[in-house]
């Protein structure tokens, strides 16, 4: 393969981040030597075996027994791995030397990532990571639902300097028509603006002037549909993140 892809999975509280890890993981393992990064201060228990965890250093369960509540608990957590941070970049880059992929799994708290100097750091000084942002079919529901997740994952893009791919997870709870639905409105950007266009609301007035920036700053990214139950789209975010690789970086 002559090299090492690193995959970061970041999305809400409840979008699937651990589970997808560990069932692509396994998926991989077919082929691949595997690592697994455990970047998440609160969770109770992963479904596969970090090689780093985090929780070994600091977690939340502990600074609340100090007196902080959950969301104050998460941000101490990173307040305290950033002092480690040297040691952790250091371990990450020890394990993309030996294996084939190294697959990151972040906070159930996206914002964590997002806004602390940690996450940010931490992805300035990987080489060509890419970042796979899941979504929830439930957040699904209107035409300016889609240009939301099409949007953040350009700000998600930008905030981190990394590539990031959308994608949409869960979708072995989807009817196929329902399936059809979410593809036509984020494959299709004209259909989307289509539909934007006769939204009276001012949120559709602002969702369809955000779209049109969209199609001229939108790098030609295709959007994934994955589910950790039945393996749908693993190949295809195989094959995404080969051509990241090879490209350094670039999926035009």
């Amino acid at each position: 393969m002559g090299g090492t892809m690193i995959i970061v999975f970041v999305g809400t509280a409840g979008s699937g981040k651990t589970s997808l890890t560990g069932a692509f993981g396994e998926y991989l393992e077919e082929n691949y030597k595997v690592a697994y990064v455990n970047l998440d201060t609160g969770v109770k228990e992963l479904p596969y075996k970090p090689d780093i965890d985090v929780r070994e250093f600091v977690t939340v369960e502990e600074i609340m027994k100090e007196g902080y509540g959950p969301n104050g608990a998460i941000v101490e957590s990173y307040d305290r791995l950033m002092n480690k941070f040297d040691y952790y970049l250091k371990e990450i880059l020890e394990l993309e030397s030996k294996k084939d992929y190294v697959l990151i799994d972040t906070p159930g708290q996206m914002e964590t990532f997002l806004f602390h100097e940690f996450g940010v750091k931490l992805m300035e000084n990987l080489p060509y990571p890419l970042v796979v942002y899941l979504s929830d079919p439930e957040i699904l529901r209107k035409p300016t639902d889609y240009c939301f997740v099409r949007f953040f994952a350009l700000l998600i893009d930008l905030r981190l300097g990394a590539t990031t791919v959308p994608a949409l997870n869960k979708v072995d709870l989807l009817k196929e028509e329902q399936l059809e639905k979410h593809r036509k409105y984020f494959e299709d950007l004209d259909y989307l603006m289509g539909r934007l266009k006769f939204d009276p609301s001012m949120q559709g007035l602002m969702a369809y002037k955000m779209c049109s920036i969209m199609m001229e700053v939108l790098p030609p990214i295709r959007v994934l549909y994955l589910s950790a139950k039945t393996r749908e789209g693993f190949e295809d975010l195989e094959t995404l993140a080969y051509e990241h690789y090879c490209t350094c970086g670039d999926l035009t």
